[in-house]
């Protein structure tokens, strides 16, 4: 499986999954739905609107890493509103711009458009003078997907610890194409 095939399809689905989380939440919480963005797991988390921001980063970023292209000014808007959610979160409109401003960067790409990036060195500089040093293989693997999988998850987690009646079958509503009727052996 190339990077684009991993990565691409696996950003639209639960991005449109975190699109829909927002849409039950607004339906069932409507008189809440606008506090619900600074919600957050414990009080050192960030609130919602920044695990929402972040997912949609983490799913852009990958794009532009991979491609060996410097990050465009703004992701680093999105990264600086996700770290500051707990002032400043938005509304549900917002968070589902974001959501819809990284579908239509993925819907930009071709099908190979990530595939080079296999085996790019990739340097990934953080705060506090952490650095990573890895394969686009190795930060597809290791990095893009869990964080971008931790930012969603914690999302869910946030939406259902307030109240919001969302399941499993919510947040894997893609595995639905692949259902298929499993029929009893007859008693007897």
């Amino acid at each position: 499986m190339t990077p684009t095939e991993l990565l691409v399809p696996t950003f639209r689905q639960m991005l449109r999954t975190l699109s829909g989380l927002l849409d039950k939440a607004a339906l069932q919480m409507s008189q809440q739905a606008e506090t619900l963005m600074s919600a957050r797991l414990a009080p050192d988390m960030y609130p919602l609107a920044a695990q929402i921001r972040f997912a949609a980063l983490q799913a852009q970023e990958a794009l532009f890493r991979l491609r060996g292209e410097p990050l465009p000014e703004r992701l680093t808007i999105l990264a600086a509103e996700g770290r500051n959610a707990g002032d400043a979160p938005g509304s549900m409109a917002d968070a589902q711009d974001r959501l819809a401003e990284a579908q239509a960067a993925l819907d930009e790409l071709s099908d190979d458009a990530l595939d080079a990036g296999a085996s790019r060195p990739i340097a990934l500089e953080l705060p506090g003078g952490i650095a990573f040093d890895m394969s686009g293989e190795q930060y597809a693997r290791d990095w893009a997907l869990p964080q971008f999988y931790f930012h969603a998850v914690t999302a869910y987690a946030i939406l259902r610890n307030q109240g919001v009646e969302i399941g499993k079958a919510d947040y894997v509503p893609h595995m639905f194409a692949y259902l298929r009727q499993v029929s009893s052996a007859p008693e007897g």
